[in-house]
């Protein structure tokens, strides 16, 4: 049976408008309230910025083959025991027949401030990956297949963030491939190795700029961490999963 990716460009292209347009309302909502927070914070307390991308996933995890499994989006019902720490808060949790099938996390970063907050998000992916992994090969899901882990990041496509970026490292040098890369290349080398390293099943990271509100426009950085890489490698894990345990 064919994998069906649900037209996931055009989903994509929504959420890609809701995005900028749910960050837009929850800054005028602020406003008016009289409550601003200040500078981008005020766009990120919405809360629903990456519910299109979220409806997308959904979309696939149906159309392959689980509608019927516990698909959790509740805050309450989104926690996992991890290793170093007691549990892990995920975006997205599909449970089949008291397995584990996919843990998801949908992150975003936009400017002005992508230093820090790109290190903050590099920290946090290797550490929850690493943390999830350990817990998985002590057990603490049960005796199971390796689920499905997804990372998908949608970035703002900004002259900060395509810009070549210098570090400061005195007493070794840092990878080549590095030198020099804007943030839009250190996530697609961030994603690209996640993958590599087996942190996750796929990683992926999107750019887009404020103006694609209106158009959904977005861009790939490379076929590695492309979304239609992210979609159909879902979409086959949930298609395997489905046919195993029916």
């Amino acid at each position: 049976m064919a994998l069906d990716l649900v037209d996931y460009e055009q989903k994509a292209h929504d959420a890609v408008k809701a995005f900028w347009g749910n960050r837009e309302a929850a800054r005028q909502k602020q406003i008016e309230s009289g409550k601003a927070d200040q500078g981008e914070r005020a766009g990120v307390t919405g809360g629903k910025n990456m519910d299109g991308f979220l409806a997308l996933v959904l979309d696939i995890i149906k159309a392959n083959g689980m509608a019927h499994a516990e698909i959790h989006q509740n805050k309450a019902m989104l926690t996992l025991p991890g290793y170093f720490r007691p549990t892990k808060l995920w975006d997205l949790l599909v449970i089949y027949k008291g397995e584990l099938i996919a843990a998801i996390e949908l992150k975003s970063q936009v400017g002005p401030s992508f230093g820090n907050n790109f290190n903050n998000r590099t920290e946090e992916a290797i550490g929850t990956a690493h943390d999830l992994w350990t817990a998985f090969r002590e057990e603490a899901f049960g005796k199971q297949p390796r689920p499905f882990v997804g990372w998908l990041m949608m970035v703002e496509d900004a002259p900060e963030s395509r810009r070549p970026v210098r570090d400061s490292s005195p007493h070794f040098p840092v990878f080549e491939e590095f030198k020099g890369a804007s943030y839009l290349t250190r996530y697609d080398l961030l994603c690209q190795r996640l993958v590599q390293e087996q942190l996750y099943t796929t990683a992926a990271v999107i750019a887009a700029e404020r103006s694609a509100v209106d158009t959904g426009e977005f861009t790939e950085l490379s076929s590695m961490t492309s979304l239609k890489t992210f979609v159909a490698a879902l979409a086959g894990h949930i298609a395997a999963e489905a046919a195993r345990l029916d």
